[in-house]
């Protein structure tokens, strides 16, 4: 049996990961420190359905913390570690970059450190679209150079996987930094569009618009999002690569309000705002990279992902 440990496991992408993982077998390790960032009541949610499996051990742990880490590390023996864990959100990294530093970085080094100390030799990390920046390319590709982030948050993704090659070259420890695109679908951060603007419609409260509603996004549903880092676990066929893993399918911020609009029947109201300091135009992935080395080919369209959010939140207020 593989030990999978998990940071950030009780978030997002990390507990739809291991609702995915554990009936395949594995045992897995979820180190989240259930921050305030968002209400820690729905990472509670999260994390309910496993709390009594013999395969599945929670630690309310910081990757900020490492003689903690430390203890972890040594009470399992961990075949891999799949690094969810990160301060989130490109706007507040703004007004707090510090923090951002400190966590997704010096708390990725805390990370590398357990597993080069304790002998851990497959890392799957979560990078970010946001490494791009305002690049100018037709579609955003792994080998384009990514020296312009324009957010604290994208900096620290960036710094991240140079630090991550540092470590694989050093150490051997074989390394997989998967570049997300805009994750959406059930359990999404609250503070997300997607989800933000749902609540909003339903509630008919106006939605804030950045900028004319032009900029776009290549959104990717959790489920496909899911695959790929399960397909980068069981990757091993080099030591290092970054990897794409989108949607194929960039959405502007009109045509997003206007799916939305769809499927609630119901039209929003919308405040116009001036773009954001920190906010990219636009992201669009090339994943024929994640095709080749991952078999990935995502399978959810946008319009059928927002009707499973929708859907999905819908029955969670009636329960």
């Amino acid at each position: 049996m593989q030990t999978i440990l998990i940071t950030g496991g009780a978030g997002f992408i990390g507990s739809c990961v291991a609702d995915y993982l554990l009936p395949l077998g594995y045992k897995i390790i979820v180190v989240d420190n259930f921050n305030a960032y968002y209400d820690p009541n729905l990472k509670e949610q999260n994390v309910l359905p496993h709390k009594d499996n013999p395969n599945y051990v929670l630690y309310r742990a910081d990757i900020e913390d490492l003689p903690v880490l430390k203890q972890i590390f040594s009470a399992h023996h961990v075949d891999q570690v799949v690094h969810l864990a990160a301060r989130a959100g490109v706007r507040p990294s703004l007004e707090n970059p510090l923090a951002y530093v400190q966590t997704n970085i010096n708390g990725t080094m805390n990370i590398l450190e357990c597993m080069r100390e304790y002998n851990v030799k497959k890392l799957v990390f979560a990078s970010s679209s946001s490494v791009y920046g305002n690049c100018k390319a037709e579609k955003f590709t792994e080998d384009l150079k990514v020296t312009q982030p324009i957010s604290p948050y994208a900096a620290t993704k960036s710094a991240c996987e140079q630090i991550i090659y540092t470590y694989c070259h050093l150490y051997h420890i074989t390394s997989i930094c998967l570049r997300f695109f805009t994750v959406f679908g059930p359990r999404q951060r609250p503070d997300l569009a997607i989800n933000k603007f749902t609540r909003l419609i339903k509630n008919s409260q106006p939605i804030p618009l950045y900028g004319d509603g032009s900029s776009c996004r290549d959104y990717t549903y959790i489920d496909d999002i899911v695959s790929g880092v399960c397909a980068a676990i069981n990757y091993d066929k080099t030591p290092y690569e970054i990897i794409n893993l989108g949607g194929g399918e960039p959405i502007t911020l009109k045509d997003m309000i206007g799916t939305i609009e769809k499927v609630l029947g119901k039209k929003a109201k919308i405040s116009y705002l001036p773009m954001q300091p920190g906010d990219v135009d636009r992201t669009v992935c090339d994943y024929g990279k994640a095709k080749r080395l991952l078999n990935y080919y995502p399978k959810t369209s946008f319009e059928e992902g927002v009707r499973k959010f929708i859907e999905w939140s819908e029955q969670r207020s009636a329960g």
